[in-house]
């Protein structure tokens, strides 16, 4: 058993006899009252994300799952293949266990994690950042901005479209945050 006390990003436990990730969590202490948690939870079987409040203190139950390092080989109609680090066994995911699956490159190391009991894969985690060549973008113009915060779309190798800053050019290395799916910086 475990409390709130233990809470952070990526933890497993039980919740309403289903398997939830902790997605995000805070810890307020408010000024007149008890102090609690709130939560953002990930579904691990169905995707869903839904927000929730726990006391302080309260016991949840840890899950019994696995994080285990794949690499993303390729994906077909059957879906998304990996091949784990170590025993060489491969896997096929479906697309919707994975979480932006569009930013996934051949090669690409992957966290697959397993429910321990049944060996049921139950989420993909990328990296928090990729390296993708920007494949097509228009190109940005000097006073071309409204705000000063200008961006365009631009599609990436993997087929992804993701808004970039003006100064990005076609054929260059950009790194991606996953979590956001945000442009982070250009890669030299």
């Amino acid at each position: 058993m475990a409390t709130t006390a233990d809470f952070k990003n990526g933890l497993c436990f039980i919740y309403n006899a289903d398997i939830y990730k902790i997605v995000q969590f805070q810890h307020v202490k408010p000024g007149k009252g008890p102090a609690f948690v709130r939560t953002k939870l990930k579904n691990l079987k169905n995707g869903k994300i839904i927000e929730n409040t726990f006391n302080s203190g309260v016991n949840i139950e840890l899950a019994n799952v696995e994080r285990r390092p794949y690499s993303f080989l390729y994906n077909d109609e059957m879906g998304f293949h990996f091949m784990h680090q170590e025993s060489f066994e491969q896997i096929s995911i479906e697309e919707s266990l994975i979480e932006s699956a569009d930013l996934l490159k051949e090669g690409q190391y992957v966290e697959i994690t397993v429910d321990a009991d049944s060996e049921t894969p139950m989420s993909v985690d990328l990296p928090p950042f990729v390296d993708l060549k920007v494949t097509y973008t228009e190109p940005g113009l000097r006073g071309d901005t409204s705000s000063a915060t200008a961006t365009k779309p631009a599609t990436v190798e993997t087929g992804a479209k993701i808004q970039v800053p003006l100064f990005v050019n076609q054929d260059e290395i950009i790194r991606i945050d996953t979590r956001e799916r945000k442009y982070y910086e250009r890669v030299r």
